[in-house]
């Protein structure tokens, strides 16, 4: 019988072996040989990165020999969000510190999915196929600056794609084909690409989904684009005839058969790629990152906090539209080799991902606390009929980890495997709450906060809190932090969405408890943004999905986590008169959403109301109602002087007993 799972009980500790070798490990003998600097736990190490924050990076750049063909004048002008300038002068790319060190014919990329056999990619041919690609691109005329987007899964040539972008100093961007049409348009249009690379289709649950249709809209609605480069991944014979001028990949790479790999030297804040971040309103935030601090931030996080190196093989479960796949890239800054997997995590069963482990000799295993819920759920134990003698680590992030889940990876994974939860986000493409090896791993709870990383729970005054629930926020500026939003030349929509709380304080809209002894308690979003699996997405686009049905007048969607630790996503429609919410309807909304939004975000239930609750100004009440669908009486989750129409919050109050 499984023990009860109680917050803050422990769970793991490290031993002192692992204590010794890791990274963080020799990262604090070297503060102590290189700087005098003596550290006697890992909160005082803490304490001192974020105070003495210049000082910190600094030796961030030098511990990790950072190949700068211009070295730096200033690590930070000024300690002011937003506007921050980091190692100012400074010249470098990503990609040149991605296959610097390369080893050769030991292996870089092992990658699995629904539609090809496990295959391996050593250094060697990593680094040639980049060089390849690198080469046909500048041939298609890509300089540095120009936007190259991508409608690939989690694959190979996705990973080399990005990289001979990286290594021209244009500007990458990618959406996981599951992503609908519409999904897509108004992320990659903001941006004006002028190279797409595609597939015609992907396998997911046993399931064939062409998108030739798909990519031929992109074609009609990004102007801007001069070349398609079309991965034939679903079908060998698709038929193309739907498309406008293509590219096939492998004519794609033969263009250039042999070259060599240059790198573009570009300063430490131009471009490298742009993600998304979904609000409640308005089209999905282009979110711009910079070379020199996504190497900084990425080689701090795989190596100091995950402890991965050489010897590692790293796996997350991800697609290509999450920021998830980036930190993943971002463990061959390390040595790591990574393993890519595209299809369903439950296809031909639950199992898949542990045979995936063992084959391929996983030793971090990443992945979400809604995967680790349903292995719970489903009553299986991979350690049981899986040989994991290999697996060290498993990490969990895109929602908060349960009690129950916790206690589940040490009873049903591995007992002495080194669980870390982790929380940031696509903004920063980091986690700035994360995990440390040579801390004790707590039910519940993440280990610490990150190095450099000023992350503070706030009350509504700005007061800072401990041992209480608050607005997570950060303090004191990262190198990672968005260099600014795509077309935002002003840069007010940026200052909206992360400093008009606080000013000078980066709002991240979680709820956080920082506890005494250092470690976090993430409590879910502070606002409306729903993340499913990963994939962010603003409730603004699902309702442009939900309300253009006809018999549809107005929708409200949220996302909660139930008492025993699922993610349930409810959508409510007010009904046209007349209308009736049968199964015909149902079923249309939920294409509605799969196509146009994706298919993470279908919803787990549908309910019929007669109004949607708002404010007197008409905003949409979307985190008073997830209050009160988690227990918070109505009175407590709104103002009732402030709502248009306060009676409708009472239907979710009843509801609430139902979750």
């Amino acid at each position: 019988m499984a023990t009860e799972s109680v917050e803050g009980d422990l769970l793991w500790e490290p031993s002192e072996e692992l204590a010794e070798r890791a990274a963080m490990s020799g990262y604090m003998r070297w503060l102590e040989r290189e700087r005098g600097l003596s550290f006697g736990t890992y909160g005082e190490l803490w304490e001192w990165s974020v105070t003495e924050l210049e000082d910190f990076w600094a030796t961030v750049w030098e511990y990790f020999e950072i190949d700068a063909s211009k070295s730096y004048e200033t690590v930070l002008e000024r300690r002011v969000m937003p506007g921050a300038r980091w190692f100012s002068g400074a010249e470098l790319n990503y990609a040149e510190h991605v296959l610097r060190r390369t080893r050769g014919a030991e292996t870089a990329v092992i990658a699995a999915s629904e539609l090809r056999a496990r295959s391996e990619t050593s250094w060697d041919e990593l680094e040639e196929q980049v060089a390849r690609a690198a080469a046909a691109l500048r041939e298609l005329g890509v300089a540095r600056g120009d936007r190259v987007v991508a409608y690939l899964p989690n694959i190979p040539e996705t990973l080399t794609a990005f990289l001979a972008c990286a290594s021209l100093g244009a500007i990458w961007s990618s959406c996981s084909p599951d992503f609908g049409a519409r999904s897509v348009v108004d992320r990659f249009s903001q941006i004006e690409p002028k190279v797409l690379f595609a597939v015609d289709g992907y396998r997911y649950g046993g399931r064939d989904f062409d998108r030739t249709d798909t990519v031929a809209e992109l074609q009609r609605e990004l102007p801007t684009l001069e070349q398609t480069v079309l991965l034939p991944y679903l079908s060998h014979e698709a038929d193309l005839g739907a498309l406008g001028d293509v590219t096939p990949w492998d004519a794609f790479l033969a263009s250039s058969p042999s070259s060599v790999l240059e790198f573009e030297q570009v300063p430490f804040d131009h471009p490298l790629w742009v993600l998304y971040s979904s609000g409640t309103t308005g089209l999905p935030k282009p979110i711009v990152q910079g070379h020199g601090g996504i190497v900084l931030e990425h080689l701090k996080m795989c190596s100091l906090h995950m402890d991965l190196g050489p010897d590692d093989r790293f796996f997350w479960f991800t697609t290509t539209g999450w920021m998830m796949w980036n930190l993943l890239v971002g463990g061959l800054l390390v040595g790591s080799a990574v393993v890519l997997y595209d299809g369903s995590p439950a296809e031909p069963g639950l199992g898949v991902l542990w045979d995936l482990v063992e084959r391929a000799g996983i030793t971090c295993f990443g992945t979400s606390a809604t995967y680790i819920a349903s292995l719970h759920g489903a009553g299986l134990a991979p350690g049981d009929d899986h040989d994991l003698s290999g697996l060290k680590s498993v990490g969990s992030t895109g929602s908060p980890l349960s009690a129950e889940g916790f206690r589940f990876v040490y009873e049903g994974i591995k007992a002495d495997a080194w669980l870390f939860s982790t929380s940031g986000g696509t903004d920063l493409c980091t986690a700035f709450v994360t995990g440390c090896p040579l801390l004790p791993v707590h039910v519940g709870e993440l280990q610490c906060r990150a190095l450099g990383a000023r992350v503070e729970a706030f009350d509504e005054r700005g007061n800072s809190l401990m041992d209480e629930v608050g607005e997570l926020v950060i303090t004191e500026p990262m190198p990672s932090m968005p260099l600014y939003l795509w077309g935002d030349e002003n840069g007010q929509r940026l200052h909206e969405s992360y400093f008009d709380t606080y000013p000078g304080v980066w709002r991240h809209g979680d709820w956080i408890r920082i506890t005494p002894r250092g470690s976090a308690v993430i409590q879910g979003r502070s606002d409306a943004t729903i993340n499913r699996g990963g994939v962010r997405m603003g409730t603004a686009e699902i309702y442009s999905a939900v309300n253009a049905v006809d018999a549809v007048s107005d929708s409200l969607v949220v996302d909660v986590a139930t008492s025993e630790g699922r993610a349930v996503m409810p959508l409510f429609v007010v009904l046209e008169p007349g209308a009736e919410l049968g199964d015909d309807l149902r079923a249309e909304i939920k294409r509605r959403i799969r196509d146009e939004c994706s298919p993470r975000h279908v919803p787990d239930a549908i309910h019929p109301i007669a109004e949607v609750p708002r404010t007197l100004n008409g905003k949409i009440l979307e985190v008073p109602v997830k209050k009160i669908l988690t227990g918070t009486p109505v009175a407590e989750a709104a103002n009732p002087d402030s709502l248009a129409n306060p009676q409708a919050l009472e239907f979710f109050a009843r509801l609430a007993d139902e979750l």
